[in-house]
């Protein structure tokens, strides 16, 4: 019995042209002289190096770990030596350079030691993720996110489904049509590995009808496996269907909250060749250093090759025959949700799964652009059910306030809005600015508020440092008085005859007089003559005649 399927609004059927590249086998490509492994190949932190200039590295070694807990190691494509760690152009839409490993390849090809699992069964679901990080494997549908956090549900759930997305519904990209075809084994073996990971209670394989031969070697790999607790789920091709939200709609019925994620609703999904990369991790002992790119368009060969990771892009367009005469620019992705490369010296990183060489004739498709008319064809496009137009104006009027009361983090930017759009209104490029903009403020205001945390923080600790000295000072001060208050006569009187006894002692010793015996005749002369002055002043100081306390005769 079919499942029955359920529908998600909007979207587009698009021209495929998907027949270009389709119709040829995976070829390895050839191994550059030099290879440029950016640091930052995925969503979150960039890697921390563990290689300096002039080591010597093997195929499959780590060059640098995980940084933080959302974050991805990378290791070397193939053998050789480091020649620098520098700042180099990437893939990334704004042009920008990022730090990137420089390897120079030996040509020799030589692997590290690896260390295969026999038996994932035996591995606790942590001891698999671990795996799975230390191996770098991150998201290759083209987010990007690390692999082994999206196998870690926590305890807040139970995963109920974990489905495969072999959908692959924008235009002209067909690597996983091809690796659903050729290597549909393991597909399934990393299917099997994740579900163990999740302890997920089925698993789904969702492909696109129009991909009938991939939808053949999946199920007839599971029926020689001898495999009934995967199904492979026929869904129609209608763009964005791989999208996740969109997918799980039409596959489970669910429907994944707004803001919210699909574990919410106990649902995981990755894509297929995340699920093969997940296979070679733990079953062969291989890191993610390679994977599949269509190359298509106004190329000459369109193909799909399987690329290290960190060559260049520029020499990959040779061994698709070159570029047409017509091409006007290179797009990293599809043509709905890619990305225009600035610098064709870019290297390959995990989330590039196309090149598309764009020709005049795709790009003279959009016309100028104009003012919105109002038509409301955006939102009948829009598979999330939002209001593009509405998006368009508060995100053109910088009002992010409100912009966000339109659910705009919702919007995956699938382009449908702009396809759509007879003003050629760049809408998704808008949608993009003001995510950007609000991300902005609030790092900002997070700083803000750290900075404003600290200030006040300091200002208490402070005051009431203040007060503790305070307070001490009055229970000293109460203290003095409260011995005033009760009359301690015992201890006045013992520093009153304190003070007596260490008058009496001065006294005394300035009354008789020492070393007196070997006085010369002068010298005891000069002594009475003083004696008889100091008794001269005792009796003119004597009050009422008294001479030194002695009444007069």
């Amino acid at each position: 019995m079919s499942r029955q399927l359920s529908n998600f609004p909007g979207g587009l059927h698009l021209p495929g042209h998907k027949e270009l590249s389709v119709g040829e086998a995976v070829a390895a490509a050839e191994i550059p002289n030099r290879l440029i492994i950016p640091l930052h190949q995925h969503i979150g932190a960039a890697a921390e190096p563990l290689v300096e200039a002039g080591q010597k590295v093997l195929k499959g070694e780590m060059l640098a770990k995980a940084k933080g807990f959302v974050s991805a190691a990378v290791h070397a494509s193939s053998s050789g030596t480091i020649l620098a760690i520098e700042d180099r152009p990437v893939a990334h839409p704004s042009g920008l350079p990022a730090l990137c490993i420089v390897l120079e390849t030996d040509g020799e090809d030589v692997w590290c030691e690896r260390h295969p699992v026999e038996d994932y069964h035996s591995l606790d679901p942590s001891a698999l993720r671990n795996i799975i990080r230390d191996a770098g494997i991150v998201g290759l549908g083209g987010a990007g996110f690390p692999a082994y956090i999206k196998l870690n549900p926590g305890a807040r759930t139970a995963v109920d489904t974990l489905i495969l997305n072999g959908a692959e519904c924008e235009p002209y990209i067909t690597c996983d049509d091809r690796l659903m075809r050729e290597r549909a084994d393991e597909i399934i073996a990393g299917a099997r590995i994740m579900r163990h990971a999740l302890q997920a209670s089925k698993s789904l394989i969702a492909i696109e009808d129009n991909k009938p031969e991939a939808i053949a070697s999946v199920r007839e790999a599971l029926e020689r496996l001898d495999i009934d607790d995967i199904e492979v789920v026929e869904v129609p091709t209608r763009y964005p269907m791989g999208g996740e939200k969109q997918l799980i709609k039409v596959v489970t019925g669910k429907e994944v909250p707004s803001q919210g994620l699909p574990l919410d609703i106990g649902v995981v999904c990755h894509n297929v060749a995340t699920a093969a990369a997940v296979h070679r991790s733990v079953e062969l002992g291989e890191p993610l250093i390679s994977r599949i790119v269509t190359l298509t368009g106004g190329v000459e060969r369109p193909r799909n090759l399987e690329v290290r990771i960190g060559t260049p892009i520029e020499e990959l367009l040779p061994q698709a025959g070159g570029l047409s005469a017509n091409v006007e620019r290179l797009i990293v992705g599809g043509p709905m949700m890619g990305f225009t490369l600035q610098h064709r010296e870019a290297p390959v990183v995990k989330t590039v799964n196309c090149i598309l060489a764009a020709t005049r004739e795709m790009d003279a498709s959009r016309g100028p652009v104009r003012p919105c008319i109002r038509c409301g064809a955006c939102a009948e496009a829009c598979p999330v059910s939002l209001l593009p137009q509405q998006l368009y104006w508060y995100a053109r009027a910088k009002d992010f306030d409100k912009v966000q009361d339109y659910n705009l983090f919702d919007c995956i930017e699938c382009g449908c809005c702009a396809y759509v759009c007879p003003s050629n209104l760049p809408l998704v490029q808008f949608y993009r600015f003001a995510k950007t903009e609000i991300w902005s403020q609030e790092r900002e205001k997070k700083a803000s508020d750290l900075a404003r945390e600290r200030h006040e923080f300091r200002t208490a600790r402070i005051e009431r440092e203040k007060a503790e000295r305070a307070a001490r000072m009055a229970r000293k001060k109460a203290a003095v008085k409260g011995d005033q208050g009760t009359g301690d006569n015992a201890k006045k009187d013992a520093i009153k005859a304190a003070m007596e006894r260490a008058k009496a002692k001065k006294e005394g010793a300035g009354t008789q007089p020492k070393n007196t015996e070997d006085l010369t005749k002068e010298q005891r002369r000069k002594l009475a003559e003083a004696k008889a002055r100091r008794e001269k002043a005792l009796k003119d100081q004597a009050p009422n005649g008294a001479s030194g306390g002695k009444e007069e005769k």
